[in-house]
């Protein structure tokens, strides 16, 4: 028997930028089948005194990743960092997040394993391995021969390193086989890899162009770690979708973006979480520690910069090195470099849906679409305490999770 459920007399914030309304929202089937007043329903959920939105979004996360400690990672056993995901998917589920683009690490398995109802987690887009060049972001060569591998390869998640143009074209192939749905790329050095500097971009045009082609003749987009300003404009040049960190952004490269259309993924917490885990005793190398501590601040200007300027941004956290479970402090520090709050859960909604190219089914709350929803203790616009006010995560119309009480629970 088919049951309606009816969300009853409270806020909607529909994902498109506007403020939240007064209406009802009517759920048939895993879609809204309704949105307005006086709606009925078989079942009832009463949201008097709540908002309810469109599920969350975080374009960039690493599920297999729980921390950028590197003693903890060199002695933890190779098979813990899929039971470690488990965890990591349930927390990002409890804040109301139900898509997430995983930025390299989560392999087909993975996503299966969500897909059949094997554990509980966000839909997911998986990139499988990032494409680095030598010497690059994904390259952990040390010069005592010890290579630290992050996301080591095995069966179904390759080796990234790659040089020259044929080399890309075959890997990129090689990770669309593996499941990929997005091709990750670092068009920079970056904070955590140790023979690196973000100020410096990597792979040249023809390497991108490859990359670029190749994905695009596989139907699927490309994500661009780049930090360097030269990385974020070879990056825009070969028609990259996204850039992500987007940390040294000059005034060219904004311009660029703009023209081009080109989305920025800012992750502004996870220069802030690296600098967290050290004074909180995490071991790094002093190079690494020294590299987060002076993007800080130009990653904040950057990102306001690009706000002003209209660049398109959707959210993202780089969870896995912060915490799992707290990715909504991200949309506090989009609201201080100049988003207001309704541009804030647009970005983390709306917009992110449109990034990732699933906004016919997900993103706003629209008859048609896909019943991901999230009710919200008050105002959505408290980001400080959003994570708290969580009372309600559906997906496909099926309470998934009650937030922090972390109990499933009936739909009525």
């Amino acid at each position: 028997m088919t049951v309606r459920m009816l969300f009853r007399e409270g806020q909607v914030f529909d994902g498109s930028g506007s403020p939240p309304a007064a209406a009802d929202v009517v759920v048939e089937e895993g879609r809204i089948v309704g949105v307005g007043s006086d709606l009925d329903g078989d079942a009832v959920v009463e949201c008097n005194g709540m908002t309810l939105l469109p599920g969350l979004f975080d374009c960039h996360v690493h599920v297999t990743s729980s921390g950028v400690d590197t003693m903890r990672r060199l002695t933890r056993p190779f098979s813990y960092q899929f039971y470690e995901a488990e965890a990591n998917l349930r927390a990002t589920l409890d804040l109301g997040i139900t898509s997430i683009r995983d930025a390299s690490g989560a392999d087909l398995g993975v996503q299966q394993a969500v897909e059949d109802g094997l554990i509980l987690g966000p839909r997911m887009q998986i990139s499988v391995t990032a494409i680095s060049q030598t010497g690059g972001h994904g390259d952990g060569w040390l010069p005592s021969g010890i290579v630290l591998g992050s996301r080591e390869p095995y069966p179904g998640r390759p080796t990234g390193i790659v040089d020259g143009p044929d080399e890309m074209r075959k890997k990129v192939r090689e990770i669309v086989r593996s499941g990929a749905n997005v091709i990750k790329v670092f068009t920079s050095g970056g904070v955590l890899s140790p023979r690196d500097n973000p100020r410096h971009g990597h792979f040249r045009d023809d390497e991108l162009d490859v990359l670029v082609a190749e994905a695009t003749a596989a139907g699927i987009f490309v994500m661009a770690h780049a930090q360097a300003a030269d990385g974020i404009k070879a990056a825009v040049r070969a028609g990259i979708r996204s850039i992500e960190h987007g940390v040294f952004l000059d005034d060219e490269a904004i311009e660029m973006m703009l023209a081009k259309g080109t989305w920025l993924v800012p992750t502004l917490i996870a220069p802030v979480s690296v600098v967290e885990s050290v004074e909180d005793g995490a071991s790094l190398q002093p190079a690494v520690i020294a590299k987060a501590r002076e993007v800080l601040e130009a990653h904040r200007e950057s990102f306001a910069r690009a706000v002003a300027a209209g660049v398109r941004i959707a959210m993202g956290t780089d969870s896995g090195v912060g915490p799992h479970g707290t990715n909504l402090r991200e949309l506090a520090l989009m609201e201080q470099g100049g988003m207001s709050g309704p541009e804030v859960l647009s970005a983390t909604t709306h917009s992110a849906a449109k990034l990732l190219g699933v906004a016919d089914e997900l993103g706003t709350i629209d008859v048609g679409k896909r019943a991901d929803l999230v009710l919200i203790n008050g105002s959505p616009f408290e980001f400080g305490t959003l994570k708290e006010n969580v009372t309600a995560v559906y997906k496909d119309g099926i309470l998934v999770s009650r937030g922090q009480n972390r109990g499933n629970g009936d739909n009525g």
